[in-house]
């Protein structure tokens, strides 16, 4: 095998900016990982001292707790994974924990740089999917040297 061979195209996903975008999605990955231990964390009783274990708080917080214990971690795997569902799932779930905590902030709480930090990510990964968008469709456009 050939480290380099003349008259083929480079693989995709080989460049600095696809390389930043995985490493981008990993950290992510990692972010929604610890997020979802930390909810396992408090609804066993683990952490805070047992106070928010899963039989002392109110239902709200049972199934918003519950909820995002599940899709945090399953959304840590599609994103490190890079598969399509991964980023879909950690929408529904920064979605969820903005709602509640910007929309109905007496139930849970206000944590503005949580909804700020979500809202930040948000864009990084529109402006990623931009820029990948734009940089494939100048590569699908340029004029190559094996072209007819």
């Amino acid at each position: 095998m050939a480290i380099l061979q003349i008259g083929t195209s480079p693989e995709v996903g080989t460049g600095a900016l696809e390389a930043s975008f995985r490493l981008f999605l990993r950290l992510v990955a990692l972010s929604c990982l610890l997020a979802g231990v930390q909810y396992w964390g408090r609804l066993i009783g683990y952490s805070e001292g047992g106070a928010f274990r899963f039989d002392l708080i109110p239902s709200y917080w049972q199934l918003a707790s519950a909820s995002l214990a599940v899709l945090l971690p399953v959304a840590a795997v599609g994103l490190w994974m890079q598969v399509s569902w991964g980023p879909v799932l950690w929408v529904v779930a920064a979605g969820s924990e903005a709602i509640m905590h910007r929309g109905l902030p007496l139930w849970f709480g206000e944590r503005p740089m949580l909804v700020i930090a979500h809202a930040v990510v948000v864009c990084v990964y529109i402006g990623f999917r931009v820029a990948l968008f734009v940089k494939r469709r100048h590569d699908a456009l340029q004029v190559r040297t094996d072209s007819p």
